[in-house]
């Protein structure tokens, strides 16, 4: 049995690069501790399922030291006043995997003469704040009426990522590497993050997130695309981010979401705004969390007020349970971005993309699997 040369630190890295630990890992590879002092040496075959199961590709494990990675678009995560320090394998290949799909999409957005869209990077982080958010709302026909009629969360989310589609941007929303169910996303890692482009602007979003985050994160990485900048971003409705840039997409998002002036018509009678904050998050349709920040903003509360209740809704919130997934075929549509998809798929069919590159790019296997998820879209396939 012919055993390979290989850095026992690069056998730790790797497997502390994808958070797991020697026990988790003993039953695949009994002898990984002894790997990893040098004692023993791992055959080649070993070694290929330690690097799936590490999801680190197989060269890195011949290298003389391990790789600094990082984030390849702007990181702007912050925890508190720290910023984060070494991105997941799960994070990193999300962000690969959208680059792929834009960088295809860009193309083939090129190649059938679409327009630039306008609106990218048409604001700066000086740009007043409420203006911006009327602009966005303008432009995604966003109605605040409209919402107030959606009868949950979920179909609230679904209009608003439907409206940024039909404006031109690619809306991702998964919870799992591509479509790998044994790799979720993290959403204390990251909520989301926007790749700018004017021809194929492209917002991810955290699908582990509830769907009311899920709408804050939306909004805020739209801002970003207003700006014309990529970024990484982990901010939420109480995030006091250190970055101006990430201050004022969060203060786009809030307004877009819950503009103050109306937000002060709903409590003009309101003796007691607590007591109001369930109404308005159904109003609204955005999380608690998010119309206690509006309270704050609009002075209703006091940091203090709002910091106490911030912390107990929160605390609310985590012990709800979480969905199951759906239909894979209506799953795989908002995963994959029906604008993006639908693309594709027609290109495949086409004979201008290889079935080989849409499989990769779409996460399925099967002829069969691609035929159903066409049909889903509303494809002749």
């Amino acid at each position: 049995m012919t055993r390979v040369e290989v850095d026992p630190a690069l056998l730790r890295w790797a497997r502390e690069r994808a958070g797991r630990s020697v026990e988790s890992l003993s039953s695949r590879f009994p002898r990984l501790e002894a790997w990893e002092t040098g004692e023993v040496r791992p055959t080649l075959k070993q070694l290929q399922s330690f690097a799936r199961a590490t999801h680190v590709p197989l060269g890195y494990l011949f290298l003389p030291e391990p790789p600094e990675e990082e984030v390849p678009i702007p990181d702007l995560r912050t925890m508190g006043s720290k910023y984060l320090g070494r991105p997941s394998p799960d994070l990193l290949d999300a962000i690969y995997l959208c680059q792929r799909r834009q960088a295809w999409y860009r193309e083939w957005a090129r190649s059938v003469g679409e327009e630039p869209l306008p609106f990218i990077g048409t604001a700066t982080s000086k740009s007043p704040v409420v203006r911006v958010a009327q602009e966005m709302r303008t432009a995604l026909d966003f109605d605040l009426e409209d919402r107030r009629r959606c009868p949950t969360w979920t179909d609230a989310l679904r209009r608003f990522i439907a409206e940024a589609e039909d404006l031109g941007v690619l809306v991702m929303v998964s919870g799992v590497v591509g479509s790998n169910t044994h790799r979720p996303l993290d959403p204390k890692e990251f909520r989301g993050f926007a790749l700018a482009d004017d021809l194929a602007p492209l917002v991810f979003i955290n699908g582990q997130d509830t769907k009311a985050a899920q709408m804050f994160t939306l909004a805020h990485e739209l801002a970003h695309l207003w700006l014309g900048e990529s970024a990484l971003t982990d901010a939420g409705p109480a995030s006091t981010p250190a970055r101006g840039i990430e201050a004022w997409c969060n203060a786009v998002a809030a307004e877009l979401l819950v503009p103050l002036a109306v937000l002060r018509e709903e409590l003009a009678e309101s003796h007691d705004p607590l007591a109001d904050v369930k109404r308005l998050a159904r109003r609204f349709k955005v999380s608690t969390l998010v119309i206690l920040r509006r309270l704050l903003d609009a002075k209703r509360l006091t940091r203090e007020q709002f910091q106490r209740e911030y912390e107990a809704e929160l605390a609310r919130l985590v012990t709800i349970p979480r969905g199951k997934g759906g239909n894979f075929y209506l799953t795989q549509a908002v995963r994959l971005s029906r604008r993006f998809a639908r693309a594709l798929i027609v290109s495949t069919l086409e004979g201008q993309t290889l079935y080989r590159d849409a499989f990769q790019m779409l996460g399925v296997r099967k002829q069969t699997t691609f035929r159903e998820l066409g049909d889903q879209l509303g494809l002749p396939v």
